[in-house]
């Protein structure tokens, strides 16, 4: 027996713990620069429009590296680039703790994306050589438990510690978990087979990077009119490059992502289940930070503790779809994930209102939380069955590629919609009212706080919301949210009957 298999077979536990450290530093560090952004940017005097900038900087690296990653860690080996990742994320952080303004801070934001690239897609290709093919459905869930309890946590006392020790605190968190993760890896992570020689696609990478920032930029304009050049251009631009992309891939023996990956129903279907849950989380995230501070009135540290309960049963539930998974396959746990994330969505849609009770957000949170988790563990498991020996860097960069994707679109489409229903209800409001369409506008406009130039920031005054030329617009802004996840919550339902479509029924023998 090999010294890598013998350190698989006798610390399972140790490997998905290290391995789960290092992913979820991808998901809690940016969440937690999220929700306390508000207190960076004050501190740091940031401006209007460089807020979005700063917030998405780490997420826009990651989204258009990842494919990158995943081939490069192939080629040098997994562990290796996973450890290189922690070190960068690790220093990058520390140094943000000093950041004397918002221009050192945002090169700390791109340099902290560049390492998280590193630990998106690593943790679950070396988990696919790091365990047997029996045990890795149960490896999965066990990571994404680690995950869901840090993620739960971390947020909640990330928040109170800010507001007791300041917002340099945010920065000390992510390295503890990076460091405990690198002596774990370190000392119990078994290193991949290394496939030397093999040709990074730079030409691949870039279209699809570039593919996916004009998509981003489209959709975010869209807010401002669809026929302004800012709008349609993007749009358009985004379409040819993945077609370009497309040529470029068939004519490259060693592309960014193999096509003929695609021929398989169950693959594809997984990547729409990771993009669908990523939109859906990520959107949920800005469209319930707006409405609780806007409507409801509640603090940042108020917003983070909706993640907090249900946190242990959460991680429960993912452990015992990564048991079912193994027995009965993927399409049950994916399908079953996929409804209860719709079921969230029409939660809120069925109860959002100004005088919504506190006690419904928990639900509503939790509901989309766990279904996320249970359909990651499914689509984790299929794409990694699909990996053939030695390019399991290089698929799973390709789930992640497509999850950040949906993250990227998640805010956008969700703001987008949230301000077009909006408008459709303060309109509706000030024709009952006998409200001319310029008085009513420039009372939307009076509390409009701030406006930055990237979506998910536009930020309306709560005091100012409920007395304006007596339109209610915190009813308005309410029905807005209702009508947004009335109409996000068709996806993931179409994506479950999908998967019940095409994904097969029976357990397919795993790779």
């Amino acid at each position: 027996m090999s010294s890598a298999e013998s350190a698989t077979n006798s610390t399972p536990l140790r490997i998905i713990l290290a391995l789960a450290l290092a992913f979820t530093v991808t998901v809690a560090d940016p969440l937690v620069f999220g929700l306390n952004l508000p207190e960076v940017s004050r501190a740091l005097h940031v401006p209007a429009q460089v807020v979005g900038l700063l917030g998405g900087a780490a997420t826009l690296v990651m989204a258009t590296s990842v494919l990158a990653a995943g081939r490069l860690g192939d080629s040098i080996g997994l562990k290796r680039l996973l450890m290189l990742g922690l070190v960068i994320v690790t220093i990058a952080d520390l140094l943000s703790v000093f950041s004397p303004g918002y221009g050192f801070l945002l090169a700390m934001r791109f340099l902290a994306g560049l390492g998280m690239t590193a630990l998106l897609a690593v943790p679950l290709a070396l988990l696919k050589v790091s365990v047997t093919p029996e045990k890795r459905p149960i490896a999965i869930g066990g990571l994404m438990a680690v995950d869901v309890i840090l993620c739960g946590v971390i947020p909640a006392f990330t928040g109170w510690a800010v507001a007791v020790v300041g917002w340099r605190f945010l920065f000390l968190m992510t390295p503890l978990l990076c460091l405990v993760s690198l002596w774990l890896t370190s000392r119990y992570v078994p290193e991949s087979p290394v496939q030397p020689g093999r040709r990074l696609d730079v030409v691949g990478v870039t279209l699809i990077g570039a593919t996916l920032l004009a998509l981003v930029l489209g959709l975010a304009a869209a807010q401002n009119g669809i026929l302004r050049p800012e709008t349609w251009a993007p749009l358009v631009i985004s379409p040819v490059l993945a077609a370009i992309f497309v040529l470029h891939a068939r004519r490259t023996p060693e592309p960014a992502v193999d096509l003929t990956l695609f021929r398989s129903a169950p693959f594809k279907v997984a990547l729409a289940a990771t993009l669908t849950l990523n939109f859906l989380i990520a959107g949920l995230g800005i469209v319930l930070g707006q409405f609780s501070s806007v409507v409801l009135s509640l603090s940042p540290e108020s917003v983070g503790l909706l993640y907090l309960p249900g946190t242990l049963l959460i991680a429960g539930t993912v452990i015992l779809a990564g048991s079912l998974i193994g027995k009965c396959g993927s399409r049950p746990v994916m399908i079953n994930g996929l409804v209860v994330m719709a079921a969230s969505g029409l939660l809120l849609a069925g109860t959002a209102g100004p005088a919504m009770a506190l006690w419904l957000l928990v639900p509503t949170t939790w509901l989309c939380n766990l279904g996320s988790v249970v359909t990651s563990a499914s689509v984790s498991e299929t794409v990694l069955s699909h990996a053939p020996p030695g390019h399991s860097g290089a698929v799973a960069s390709v789930q992640m590629a497509f999850g950040m994707t949906g993250a990227a679109f998640g805010p956008t489409v969700y703001v987008l919609l949230l301000n077009l229903f909006f408008r459709r209800q303060w309109l509706m409001d000030a024709k009952s009212r006998g409200l001319s369409v310029a008085r009513a506008g420039r009372a939307v406009d009076a509390v409009r706080s701030g406006l930055a130039q990237t979506p998910g920031s536009t930020v309306y005054d709560a005091n100012l919301l409920r007395q304006a030329s007596g339109l209610d617009l915190g009813l308005d802004f309410a029905d807005g949210l209702r009508l947004t996840m009335l109409t996000v919550s068709i996806l993931p339902v179409m994506v479950a009957v999908l998967a019940f479509l095409l994904m097969p029924r029976r357990k397919e023998p795993t790779v």
